[in-house]
């Protein structure tokens, strides 16, 4: 350990405690799982830096009590060692629960947990952790090389100093997901009630006013229901093909060849990019497979192959200019449908893609063709209801959209302050004052 003033240079063993899963015959097998019990965290539920357990593989409280280690509580941080090496995620309060072997428990000790965190999140931090991974297909890095890598930290007050600001900028962008969160509910609210459940119907033939709307949309419903190949539906109303919906376009398949050796050109986006966006890990390309491939911001993609339940979604490209990689759809009006009808039946119809895509799974991925959105229909309303639900939920998408980008701004402010402030190179002062500015 050496140390120049108010900076300390020393290994990051020196600084926390790292647990292990349970790796011995404890490990809880298919037998264990129990959909009321405890969350066991793989490297999937990190995501964007944040712990994400709506969909986590849950275990018995028999399984949990077995574990001899790898019991995560509030305050712990979480570290992937295998497979996508260097994701990190802190754990919030109220939450506990066990990690499976790709991950390892990072538990400060002698080092404040934001700054901790901030200091695992940043570039030169990633980069180290990226030349010590063995290079194997599934990506590795031991407990031990993990450890021993050299991290630079002042003393506890402008720790806590440099990771406010920071913390502020986490904050917003958390607070621009969770406004995004609830204007998508209202949308799918509505879609469901008009195109799903069809309640504007269903009162007007009870003799009722339709609820939530005025006079002029009630009166583009119908009263009555007329048998379809999809069931009762509004009378007059039709069903299309979801491929029939828009333009589907799948991304070109990118190889190892087309790759730049320093970043050059434009971001290949894969799933992984859909999902954190461009990162250190991102392939970059200057070859023009052609200008089909390209993409530009606010695009919608539709990912339709990888693990049913994490990877087949539709996505809002909030990043710049990109190609697109196979196994994505590039999603455009063809006049069929506007764009946030389109972006919003995708999304509704998130559980049967994954249905469809987990009936043809095989090691872990599945995926949803051509010929399932020709075969799969939904329905399709008169112009004038269309019109306004059009109406209603396009400025809500245009919302969303914005709040993506915002997210991307500050993410980008975030990341570039990140290493400046750990590296002494911006002063807190500084950086506040940048914070201030865009928040």
């Amino acid at each position: 350990m050496t140390s120049d003033s108010l900076w300390t240079f020393a290994p990051l063993r020196d600084f926390v405690t790292f647990i292990n899963g349970d790796r011995s015959s404890n490990y809880p097998s298919s037998e264990d799982n129990d959909p009321n019990g405890w969350p066991f965290v793989s490297a999937t539920e990190l995501v964007n830096g944040k712990l994400e357990i709506k969909e986590v593989r849950r275990i018995s409280q028999t399984a949990y009590d077995r574990l001899g280690s790898g019991k995560f509580k509030a305050g712990d941080i979480l570290f992937c060692l295998r497979g996508s090496v260097g994701k990190v995620a802190p754990v919030p309060t109220g939450v506990q629960g066990a990690i499976a072997s790709s991950l390892v428990i990072v538990r400060p000790k002698n080092i404040d947990p934001q700054f901790l965190l901030n200091l695992l999140s940043s570039p030169r931090f990633q980069q180290a952790v990226q030349t010590r991974d063995n290079g194997s297909v599934q990506g590795n890095l031991s407990v031990k090389e993990l450890g021993q890598l050299p991290i630079r930290v002042p003393e506890r007050s402008l720790q806590r100093a440099i990771a406010a600001p920071i913390a502020l900028l986490d904050q917003q962008i958390e607070s621009l997901r969770h406004q995004n969160e609830t204007l998508e509910a209202i949308a799918q609210a509505v879609f469901k009630s008009w195109f799903v459940d069809f309640d504007p119907v269903k009162f007007k033939a009870e003799g009722r006013e339709p609820e939530g709307m005025d006079a002029a949309t009630a009166a583009l419903f119908p009263s009555e229901f007329e048998d379809s190949e999809l069931g009762p539906i509004p009378k007059g109303w039709g069903a299309i093909p979801v491929y029939g919906l828009a333009d589907f376009a799948n991304g070109a398949a990118y190889k190892e060849s087309h790759f730049s050796p320093n970043g050059e050109g434009l971001p290949i986006i894969k799933i992984a990019e859909l999902k954190s966006g461009v990162t250190s890990s991102t392939k970059f390309t200057t070859t023009n497979l052609g200008e089909k491939y390209r993409i530009e911001e606010n695009e919608l993609l539709f990912s339709w192959s990888g693990n049913p339940d994490t990877s087949i979604d539709t996505f809002i490209w909030s990043g710049d200019a990109a190609w697109l990689n196979q196994h994505i759809f590039r999603v455009r009006e063809n006049g069929a449908a506007s764009r946030a009808r389109i972006y919003i039946q995708l999304r509704a119809l998130r559980p049967t893609f994954a249905e469809i895509a987990r009936n043809k799974q095989t090691t872990g991925l599945g995926h949803v063709t051509i010929s399932d959105l020709k075969r799969l229909k939904v329905c399709d309303p008169k112009q004038g209801i269309a019109e306004r639900f059009d109406g209603i939920t396009g400025p809500i998408l245009e919302k969303i959209a914005l709040n993506q980008h915002l997210c991307g701004v500050l993410a980008k402010l975030r990341d570039t302050l990140l290493p400046k402030l750990i590296s002494g190179q911006t002063r807190v002062p500084e950086a506040e004052a940048l914070v201030k500015a865009s928040i």
